[in-house]
């Protein structure tokens, strides 16, 4: 017999040895030598002063717990197969790959940056010597922004795939099982790597291509389907059929649709900027401790909203004991994001507090750029921020109380953004749309988070690249409605918003591209 059940275990009762089995005995009424347990899902209760753990378990009595996972990944030997062309190798290029060796497809991959070793160097750069290298950083390389990022896993895009299957797939090429089961799972920055590594060894293994150092210039399009890529080195490759998976940074691939007259929408998205706390104070806020948490809690994290004038405010990625990063991807602009690694150990808590544009009533002054006016508006946002920084990755911030005061910061508290900060007047600079609205929402997330609203915290300017401003549109065959054979994917295409979402949506545009092949 087979029963689901929930347990509660104090934070005190946490670390004894057999207490799920207990506690599960008691809840059954039956012995603990007659069942056993597998655990399904593991979440923190801190509403209150008394924290508990809460378990979701799958009770097997009298028949022990199955061993492996019932899901299989049948890849297969594609090294004669049909081609499929893939550019990008984020997390939607890389799913969409691992799908077409299930059906029997080869994927070839084109990506513009460097393998995730490589990347190491450029992102090296960035940090300690401000130099922007366009085609690998933060943004661009082998595996995405998600490479070197927090690898949060929690998404609300459940009725777009099989989310169980992405985070099996993740476990089968290395990260931990623990991401089955913590109902906020993350991988971390110094793991996901490796992780990456792995799955295009599955690809190289089973006969598909991954091609790094391989920008793409042009489509060339004929009777309106595309027929061939152009690559910076002038080589040409004929297609039938090509994901287009480049990401939300990609806005090289944006101005070259526009140029081929290929349909683009107009997408509303969200900017602001980064917020840092030490992490001890979210910690006390959430946990209602003073002094360090206890050693079974991890680094505390929060997720925060306010209407504000019409407009959402709220947290965006945010990385508990984790640091700041340069996102940028071109020289001349300053753009931040945020990481933490897989133990989240960082002194710091940062987060994204950003608000919401509305393309169609924000941007007037942008309607000359058409359906581009959302990244000339990013842009001009990460210009401002290059600018007063002192042109370098040095990235404008202010305190956080100074800033909603408005006040500029004779000096700022000590961060975790290794090119360094510099005080600056974001509560001037910012566009009066996003800077009052975010001035009002720290005041009332203080409100809701005692503690919150502190003279320690430091602003970081600006968080632009929360999605793509870009909607590249497509059928319900997930193809252009005006480009036969095009497969507009992921984040850049506007159709993701995370590592999960993407690698979902990957896999469903690689078997909708194999349809009919």
């Amino acid at each position: 017999m087979i029963r689901n059940i929930q347990v509660r275990v104090g934070l005190k009762e946490e670390g004894q040895e057999g207490i799920l089995m207990r506690k599960a005995a008691q809840n059954l009424g039956i012995s603990e030598n007659d069942f056993t347990i597998k655990v399904l899902r593991k979440s923190i209760d801190a509403r209150k002063k008394t924290i508990y753990f809460n378990y979701k378990l799958t009770a097997y009595i009298k028949e022990k717990a199955p061993e492996s996972s019932t899901y299989s990944f049948a890849y297969k030997d594609v090294s004669k197969a049909k081609p499929i062309h893939i550019i990008g190798f984020g997390p939607a290029g890389m799913w969409a790959a691992l799908r077409c060796l299930e059906l029997g497809f080869r994927p070839i991959v084109l990506e513009r940056g460097k393998n995730v070793q490589d990347r190491r160097r450029d992102i090296k750069a960035i940090n300690q010597d401000h130099i922007v290298n366009e085609n690998s950083n933060y943004c661009f390389g082998e595996g995405g922004a998600g490479t070197y990022s927090d690898g949060k896993l929690y998404t609300r895009s459940l009725k777009r795939g099989d989310v169980r299957r992405i985070f099996e797939s993740l476990v089968h090429h290395g990260a931990t099982e623990h991401i089955l089961i913590d109902a906020h799972p993350h991988i971390g920055t110094n793991k996901l790597p490796k992780i990456v590594q792995n799955i295009r060894e599955t690809i190289l293994r089973h006969g598909g291509e991954v091609h790094f150092n391989t920008k793409v210039i042009d489509l060339i399009i004929e009777h309106n389907e595309l027929k061939t890529i152009v690559l910076q080195n002038g080589n040409e490759l004929q297609v039938s059929r090509v994901i287009l998976a480049t990401g939300h940074s990609a806005r090289d691939i944006f101005y070259l649709l526009q140029k081929k007259n290929i349909a683009l929408k107009a997408k509303s998205f969200a900017m602001g900027v980064r917020v840092e706390h030490p992490q001890q104070i979210i910690d006390s806020i959430q946990y209602h401790c003073k002094g360090e948490r206890d050693e079974l809690l991890p680094a505390a994290s929060y997720s925060l909203v306010q209407q504000v004038k019409n407009r959402g405010v709220y947290s965006f990625c945010m990385c508990p004991g984790g640091f700041i990063v340069p996102a940028a991807t071109s020289p001349g602009e300053v753009v931040v994001n945020g990481m933490s690694p897989s133990k989240r150990n960082n002194l710091f808590a940062n987060s994204g507090i950003v608000v919401e544009i509305n393309v169609e009533e924000d941007l007037p002054k942008y309607e000359k750029y058409g359906v581009l006016k959302g990244l000339e508006y990013q842009k001009d946002l990460e210009r401002l921020a290059f600018t007063s920084g002192g042109r370098t990755q040095t990235a404008p911030a202010q305190r956080l109380t100074d800033f909603v005061e408005g006040i500029l910061s004779s000096d700022l508290n000590p961060t975790s953004y290794q090119p360094g900060l510099k005080s600056a007047p974001l509560h001037s600079l910012l566009p009066r749309s996003i800077g009052s609205r975010l001035r009002t929402g720290f005041a009332e997330f203080g409100k809701k988070m005692k503690g919150y609203y502190t003279s320690e915290a430091n602003i970081v300017g600006v968080e632009s690249r929360t999605s793509s401003p870009v909607n590249i549109p497509r059928n319900e065959q997930l193809e252009h409605p005006e480009i036969k054979g095009l497969f507009p994917c992921g984040e850049g295409g506007g159709y993701a918003g995370g590592i999960v979402s993407a690698a979902m949506d990957g896999e469903r545009c690689a078997e909708a591209a194999v349809a009919g092949l």
